[in-house]
């Protein structure tokens, strides 16, 4: 029954609340018996106080459908009070569209109706104030808004999921573009959502309805097969149901038993994934026994098990190793003497409501405890934040982290660590914590050492070794499997390159200053600050990055720092690198990320070098009569005086060029003797001149230009070698 004194004035302004004409509160009595059978009275006074401000906020809107606006946040919260959830999700669900779609503000909800429910309206809302640069960002921004909130409050991600499934209800007036863009985007983000909540019912609906709107026509076609096999095997279901339900009562086994029906998408997506027919998809179907205790539901798989042969590998045990949502159930597959496979699922009462609620389960059982598993997903979703370099990357994480097909391994010491089915050791090392992963060096997986990209199995014992020296390897990011793992990998490198590209532009402005007899510890501060405000810079280190990712010369920084009375005394000439007493940059080693060597002529210690900065990559380092730097002889602002430096100890890959006679085994010979010159190969082309000989181009990896020296020198002593030389472009 509703509260007649709430009627009659408005909950924050407290003037008179008009009529809006006949039928106006039949839509908050739709769904208020609801909300009768689990909260007091005064709980359903505070959410008819919500429904009268979003009615009146909400006035003379409506629909695409034609209805007025208000029927859809009352339809959201009917599908959360479905849940059970407390007053203040379904007042907030309510008012979920006030913020973005009218004029009231988040203080306003706040004064009405308490932080707490003006919170939850505020992480549901979009950003439509804020201007992005493509609505890929936009939509990107607007999920890392509304995880963020979600990691502070659950709830408004339970608000977002009703708000999606009503939407995917009546998505039906919508025009066909518009229709599978949002069918698309329940698909990708919204149904694995669901899924890594455990809200199955929110998940399988969202899936059966994006189906139906992307593939309208396969959807029919599936949806009338499945009733006719519906109708063809009731007999056969419930004869299977008889005999289990007598074994059980043979054993004395309590339990209900009934049968289950899959959804269409699911049906659809094994057809595709395994190019399977309908025909040949037999758990169209399945048994549900649940049970009141853990110890019946091994009893009565026993008893199962005894009535009809299990198929070999199609038993799991969700019980003992949960899924990563909280999912709990003993899955079997047996062969029934009517040539069809049975499937049958397993769990306690609690189980089953935690199967088919999910995290909202903790709410019907007046808990306010949120699965381990979903607490940590949750936490997981900050770190991933943090280490994101903006919206879309953060998407693109999260997206990965939502689709966990999961493999179960162990730690050493025998703890169980659920990882996505296709992780690696790098992934589980990341796992245990972001340090290890870090320094990350080799794995054992059950005593035995293998490649850090080999994927993991169920029951794998991992040991990961690490180095403190160690740092990740970008080519991790082409077989890491998990978000954590591939946000923390990038976080760290991006970190890295900043630290070098700010020690780099630090000493390439030092050496540019020299020619005015200056350097950063002797110029004007005040100078320095007007540079940075000029160039609207926070700080020096920005400065120094800039110029060592090359996207700001160090020459021409110096100009503007040094004072007009101390030009260099040949002021007609080009400003260049090369002034005396300046000792040149050293380089040990191809860096990798602000330091990078050429890949055209593949510059080696021994050699003479030149280096070039180039805009976003930092100081590329090439021989001189390499024609790629011909560009550059005009533009000496960017050449950069560079040298070896002495005790450069790294390997330094190289180009030869061999030509041999065309023998059995050629290269077999060739690639022995080059690692008996203690030189790796790193890569190998052969080419057939004439059927007699053969052109051979190895890329080695070798100390210095002695060392190749060396390695040259003994190849062109072997016999079938008719010429051997350096490569050069």
């Amino acid at each position: 029954m509703l509260i007649p004194s709430l009627r009659k004035r408005h909950p924050l302004t407290h003037e008179p609340v008009p009529s809006y004409g006949p039928g106006r509160d039949l839509k908050f009595q739709d769904i208020e018996d609801l909300l009768e059978t689990y909260l007091s009275k005064r709980e359903i006074a505070s959410i008819y106080r919500a429904y009268n401000f979003g009615f009146q906020a909400h006035a003379g809107q409506r629909r695409a459908s034609g209805e007025a606006y208000i029927s859809h946040p009352v339809e959201v919260a009917r599908i959360l009070a479905g849940l059970h959830m407390d007053s203040k999700t379904i007042s907030a669900a309510i008012l979920h569209d006030v913020i973005e779609d009218t004029p009231t503000a988040k203080k306003q909800l706040a004064r009405g109706f308490g932080s707490e429910v003006a919170e939850l309206v505020d992480g549901v809302s979009k950003l439509s104030k804020i201007s992005f640069t493509d609505q890929a960002e936009v939509q990107a921004e607007n999920f890392r808004k509304m995880l963020m909130a979600m990691t502070k409050d659950i709830r408004v991600i339970m608000i977002k999921l009703a708000d999606r499934l009503h939407n995917m209800r009546t998505l039906g007036v919508m025009r066909d573009e518009k229709r599978k863009r949002i069918a698309r985007e329940t698909l990708e983000i919204y149904a694995p959502i669901a899924s890594r909540l455990g809200l199955q019912s929110f998940k399988h609906e969202l899936e059966d309805l994006s189906f139906k709107a992307l593939h309208p026509k396969r959807y029919v076609t599936l949806e009338k097969a499945v009733k006719q096999r519906r109708g063809n095997r009731k007999g056969l279901l419930k004869k299977i149901e008889n005999s289990i339900d007598k074994r059980m009562r043979q054993d004395g086994l309590a339990g209900k038993i009934t049968s289950r029906e899959k959804h269409l998408y699911g049906i659809y997506r094994k057809m595709k994934q395994k190019d399977l027919s309908f025909d040949e998809v037999f758990d169209v179907y399945a048994i549900r026994i649940v049970t009141n205790s853990i110890d019946n539901c091994y009893r009565i798989l026993g008893a199962l098990h005894s009535l009809y042969a299990p198929i070999p590998g199609r038993f799991k045990d969700y019980i003992a190793i949960p899924k990563a949502n909280g999912y709990q159930s003993l899955h079997t597959v047996m062969v029934s003497p009517y040539g069809v496979p049975i499937e049958a699922q397993i769990r306690t009462v609690e189980m089953d409501q935690v199967a088919e609620a999910g995290i909202a389960a903790h709410w019907l059982y007046k808990s306010g405890k949120v699965q381990k598993e979903t607490s940590n997903w949750i936490s997981g979703l900050l770190d991933l934040q943090k280490q994101a370099g903006n919206s879309k990357e953060f998407l693109e994480n999260v997206k990965i982290d939502l689709f966990p097909e999961e493999v179960y391994v162990f730690t050493p010491k025998g703890e169980i660590t659920v990882l996505p089915r296709g992780s690696c050791p790098v992934d589980f090392a990341y796992a245990v914590h972001t340090d290890i992963g870090n320094t990350c060096v080799a794995a054992r997986v059950n005593n035995h050492y293998v490649p850090l990209q080999t994927q993991l199995r169920n029951g794998n014992t991992i040991e990961i070794t690490t180095d403190k020296r160690s740092i990740p390897d970008p080519g991790w990011l082409n077989f890491v499997a998990t978000a954590k793992a591939r946000s923390s990998i990038r976080h760290h490198l991006k970190h890295l390159q900043k630290r070098k590209a700010r020690k780099l532009g630090k000493d390439l402005l030092n050496k540019a200053l020299h020619a005015f007899s200056l350097s950063l510890s002797t110029v004007d501060e005040k100078r320095i600050e007007a540079l940075l405000d000029e160039l609207k810079f926070k700080t020096r280190e920005q400065l120094y990055e800039d110029i060592g990712l090359g996207n700001r010369m160090a020459p021409l920084v110096a100009r503007q720092l040094a004072p007009l009375l101390d030009e260099p005394n040949d002021s007609d000439k080009p400003l260049g690198p090369r002034n005396k007493g300046v000792r040149p940059l050293g380089i040990a080693s191809d860096e990798g990320m602000v330091i990078h060597l050429a890949k055209c002529c593949y510059p080696v210690p021994g050699d003479r070098i030149q280096g070039i900065a180039t805009s976003g990559r930092g100081i590329v380092i090439h021989r001189p009569e390499c024609p790629n730097i011909s560009e550059f002889r005009n533009r000496p602002e960017r050449l950069i005086d560079v040298q070896w430096e002495p005790d450069a100890d790294s390997l330094f890959q190289v180009m030869i060029h061999i030509d041999t006679i065309n023998r059995r085994g050629v290269l077999a010979t060739l690639a022995s003797t080059l690692s008996d010159a203690n030189c790796n190969i790193d890569h190998v082309d052969m080419d057939d001149r004439d059927g007699n000989t053969s052109s051979l181009e190895f890329l080695i990896s070798i100390k210095n230009i002695e060392h190749l020296e060396k390695v040259l020198k003994k190849i062109r002593t072997m016999d079938v070698v008719l010429s051997a030389d350096r490569k050069y472009i």
